[in-house]
């Protein structure tokens, strides 16, 4: 399979997300039990991948106490605000708005103090992608039907994800377990985390076609689609990873006119296209040829199960950034971006220049 085919594929897996809860939700399912499934019928995904992969599930009381913020933030709390929006609101606005994660996560970034002061150019991006959601909001039309309280509930979901990016990439990245058994624990715990969810709302007449969207939305468009991910991000790189968050609106928008007959208005047309430019103008810019410049301390060599060596340095360009943070994403765009990358680092082929260390040696980091 090629780059550009295993783009698409994931692109529209990943997209279809946002289908298939409109589907389920229109076919008698409640958000609380899409929230369930997904996590349940992803989860049960990724631990059979896990298992035939040799990975095994942490074992640690702290590891699975970070898991479980993590979930809440990164799957249920969102898996849940998204179900509830989509209950008024397109599924193409709703992905849409999810291409927003990358705004807010610059914003949490500079409160925090971990982002550099803006430059002209994200300062551009991020004003640009603001100016795109008023676009498609429209609060001086109201007649848009867009300011509600579903619709606030999807901008909630992207707030949630760029928060749990953040606490994902400063405290489950690299910390000794392997991505795919990380994630699977992961959903375990919103799987959990979402069954008080289950008692909310009237139990309505479901239908086959309401079964089975929701299970191509745990089986597909969250399951296969963190897999998928993963190896995308081992084989091409974080940046090819990141590149299919601009595909999700585009695929949201045109399922949605295409099965649903969403109405496809110029509106949301053009601030789609004015979020799309403010979130490429956000993004951070590496200059060329800083990973190569770094020094080779202490490199990370994957173990016989593909786990990285936690003492690899933390300026490690494997280990830094969002793309590191993990799609138990359903990432969204760029987890600098959600997207949702994987919550581990990508082993890295060893520089040939990198000098032996000898027993005694000094350890900066």
């Amino acid at each position: 399979m090629t780059s550009s085919t295993r783009m698409g594929v994931l692109a529209l897996l990943w997209g279809s997300g946002f289908l298939w809860i409109k589907i389920s939700l229109n076919e008698g399912l409640t958000p609380g039990w899409i929230t369930f499934l997904r996590c349940a019928l992803g989860a049960a995904v990724l631990l059979v991948l896990a298992r035939a992969a040799g990975q095994r599930l942490p074992r640690d009381r702290a590891t699975w106490g970070r898991l479980a913020v993590a979930a809440f933030f990164c799957n249920a709390l969102p898996f849940l605000l998204f179900s509830v929006g989509e209950q008024t609101v397109d599924s193409g606005v709703a992905g849409v708005l999810n291409a927003t994660t990358p705004l807010w996560s610059l914003l949490i970034g500079l409160a925090l103090g971990t982002e550099r002061p803006l430059r002209a150019g994200r300062a551009t991006g991020l004003a640009l992608g603001f100016a795109g959601v008023l676009v498609i909001f429209a609060p001086w039309d109201h007649g848009s039907g867009l300011m509600s309280l579903e619709a606030l509930a999807l901008l909630g979901a992207s707030v949630s994800y760029a928060v749990a990016f953040a606490y994902m990439a400063r405290h489950l990245a690299a910390r000794g377990t392997a991505p795919l058994a990380l994630s699977a624990a992961q959903l375990l715990a919103a799987t959990g985390l979402s069954t008080p969810a289950l008692a909310a709302g009237g139990a309505g007449t479901v239908t086959w076609a309401g079964l089975l969207a929701v299970a191509a939305l745990g089986v597909l468009a969250t399951g296969l689609t963190f897999h998928l991910n993963y190896r995308m991000i081992a084989e091409e790189g974080p940046t090819a990873a990141a590149t299919v968050g601009y595909l999700l609106p585009v695929v949201s928008v045109g399922l949605g006119a295409l099965v649903l007959g969403e109405p496809l208005t110029a509106r949301v047309v053009a601030g789609m296209a004015v979020v799309l430019v403010g979130v490429g103008l956000a993004r951070p810019r590496r200059r060329p040829g800083r990973a190569e410049r770094t020094r080779p301390t202490k490199q990370a060599r994957p173990d016989e199960q593909g786990r990285p060596n936690e003492q690899a340095r933390p300026d490690d360009p494997a280990r830094s950034g969002p793309a590191s943070a993990g799609p138990s994403v359903p990432v969204p765009p760029d987890p600098g971006l959600p997207l949702p990358g994987p919550p581990g680092p990508v082993p890295q082929a060893v520089s040939r220049s990198a000098r032996p260390r000898t027993p005694g040696s000094h350890d900066p980091s």
